[in-house]
């Protein structure tokens, strides 16, 4: 995946070019972390969190496909609506009657499901990061901006570039390759830097 998008990041303008190789490398530093494994070691939780290291991968590549979807989308992209009569007071306590499915398959991302495989995780997340460069080499300016959606954890008004959301993308995904490698040394002693 990193030699496709370094390869392609060639042709950009160099600002487009720097944010996609930067992003590639994290990409890869967190891909180097599930080198090797089967798909139970990919599932399984070796610290006292509940995360896994196919889980990881799972989230970074729905995060980094929601981002650029609202990148093109704006807001409608990332709703957080809630069920009639839960309020965010409910939702934050754990108290809620009813939870919304955007939440439910948030939660679901950091987990394996029966049936998926790694291999199928690995496959998603670059087919998200060919069209996360699809759309930065489209999209027109890197300063066109889109209000956030309203949820508790945005500040209301606040706007994001297309810049600002590559930036978040690429700090999120090296974050968590930070995480997956931690995981990774627990499971089996491997290190991957």
């Amino acid at each position: 995946m990193t030699a496709a998008v370094t390869e392609t990041s060639r042709t950009l303008d160099p600002e487009r070019a720097d944010l996609l190789d930067q992003l590639a490398a994290a990409r890869s530093a967190l891909l180097t972390t599930v080198r090797g494994l089967s798909d139970e070691q990919a599932g399984k939780r070796p610290a006292a969190s509940a995360l896994c290291l196919g889980g990881l991968v799972k989230h970074v590549a729905s995060m980094e496909d929601a981002w650029l979807r609202f990148v093109v989308e704006g807001p409608s992209a990332m709703r957080y609506d809630l069920p009639e009569g839960v309020s965010w007071a409910d939702f934050a306590a754990g108290t809620a009657r009813e939870y919304p499915q955007w939440a439910i398959d948030h939660q679901n991302e950091f987990q394996m499901q029966p049936g998926e495989t790694l291999a199928g995780i690995v496959e998603r997340y670059e087919a998200v990061a060919a069209r996360t460069m699809e759309i930065v080499a489209a999209v027109p300016d890197l300063s066109a901006t889109h209000p956030l959606p309203e949820a508790p954890w945005h500040q209301p008004g606040t706007v994001y570039s297309v810049r600002r959301v590559l930036a978040h993308v690429i700090a999120e995904t090296a974050q968590h390759a930070g995480h997956a490698d931690i995981l990774r040394e627990t499971l089996d002693g491997q290190k991957s830097t």
